[in-house]
């Protein structure tokens, strides 16, 4: 039988690709929320996998994995996503909807770029319906 790992609090992360990462997940968290979305979970996990963000606006659910970078130099982040995390993304989604989905909802799965440099706002633009369940 394996342990779980304890958790490291966010204050004491080392790792600047994590903590660009949840920096690029609350940035798109807001704005997603400034354009009518409620935040219904962030991290969402299961085992060790999770769903950035789970956000809900009437009947749509928008399950969003974000990709935060500090250039272009690596393509575009839909590229990033390939087969095997989609296929992970919509296990995720579908744990998800069985445990808090409503009937009658709709389900979409968002990327959300989140270009980041340093001293300045971060630029956030997202593929909506990037793929879909099943």
């Amino acid at each position: 039988m394996t342990t779980a790992r304890p958790r490291i609090p966010v204050s004491q992360w080392t790792d600047p690709r994590h903590v660009r990462g949840l920096f690029g997940e609350r940035a798109a968290a807001r704005w997603l929320r400034a354009r009518g979305w409620e935040l219904v979970a962030h991290r969402f996990r299961v085992g060790r996998h999770d769903l950035d963000l789970v956000v809900r606006r009437g009947g749509l659910v928008a399950f969003v994995e974000v990709k935060t970078r500090s250039g272009a130099e690596f393509g575009a982040p839909v590229e990033a996503i390939g087969w095997r995390k989609r296929l992970v993304l919509v296990h995720l989604a579908e744990v998800w909807r069985e445990r808090h989905g409503r009937p009658g909802e709709t389900y979409w799965f968002y990327v959300a770029s989140v270009l980041w440099r340093a001293g300045r706002a971060p630029v956030i633009e997202v593929v909506e319906d990037a793929w879909r369940l099943g």
